[in-house]
C-alpha cells in the first residue's frame, strides 16, 4: 500500500481517533458530508437514507443498522448514506446524550417520574441480571417510545438538510460542468497558428 504507516496504531490510539479525531470535528463533519452528497443515487433515496440513520440512533438496544436497514427498505433509502447517518449522529459521543433524551421524553409521554431519592430500586441489580420484564416498564419503554418520537423529529429535519444540499450541490455541479463544456467548445472552435 502507498500511503501506509509504518507502525501501525494501537488499540488505544485507535479508539482514541475514534472518540476524537486527529485534526479538527469540523474536518469530520465535512468530510461525512461531501460522502453523503458524492452518492450515486437520487436526493430523495440518499435523504431518507440519511434520515433514516439518524432515526435508528436514537435506540438504545445497540440495533441501529438493523433499524436503519429495515426503514431504508421501507422507504426506498440509500443503505450507504443511512450508515454514515447512523454513525455520525449515533457514534459514542453522542449515544449517552441520545438515550438520556429519549428516556426523558418517554418519561414525559408517559408522565412517568422517578421517586425522590434517585432511580427504582433495584436498577442496578436488573441491569447486571438483565432481566427484560423487569427492565421494560422502568427503563426500556420510556426509551422505545422516546426514540421514536425524537427519531421522526431529528429524522424528517435531517431528511430536509440532506435532501436542499443534494439538490443544491448537484445544480451547482451541473452549472460548472455547462461553463466548463462551453469553455472548451469556445476554445476548440478558435484557429490554432500553424508553427
Amino acid at each position: 500500500m502507498l500511503f501506509r504507516r509504518r507502525e501501525p496504531d494501537g488499540l488505544l490510539e485507535r479508539v482514541r481517533t475514534y472518540l476524537w479525531p486527529r485534526r479538527s470535528f469540523s474536518r469530520s463533519v465535512q468530510y461525512f458530508s461531501k460522502r453523503i452528497l458524492r452518492l450515486k443515487a437520487t436526493p430523495h433515496s440518499v435523504a431518507a437514507g440519511v434520515a433514516a440513520g439518524v432515526f435508528a440512533s436514537f435506540f438504545p438496544l445497540g440495533v441501529h443498522f438493523v433499524v436503519a436497514a429495515v426503514l431504508c427498505w421501507v422507504i426506498a433509502g440509500n443503505l450507504v448514506a443511512a450508515a454514515l447517518g447512523a454513525v455520525f449522529f449515533g457514534n459514542p459521543l453522542t449515544s449517552p446524550l441520545l438515550w438520556g433524551a429519549s428516556w426523558e421524553t418517554g418519561k414525559l409521554i408517559l408522565r412517568q417520574h422517578l421517586p425522590r431519592h434517585g432511580p427504582p430500586e433495584h436498577l442496578g441489580e436488573m441491569m447486571h441480571k438483565l432481566s427484560f420484564d423487569k427492565l421494560w416498564a422502568p427503563v426500556l419503554e420510556p426509551m422505545l417510545i422516546g426514540a421514536v418520537l425524537l427519531g421522526l423529529i431529528f429524522g424528517l429535519v435531517f431528511y430536509g438538510i440532506t435532501r436542499w444540499g443534494m439538490t443544491a450541490f448537484r445544480e451547482q455541479r451541473r452549472k460548472r460542468t455547462a461553463e466548463r463544456a462551453e469553455k472548451k467548445a469556445r476554445q476548440g472552435g478558435r484557429e490554432v497558428p500553424a508553427e
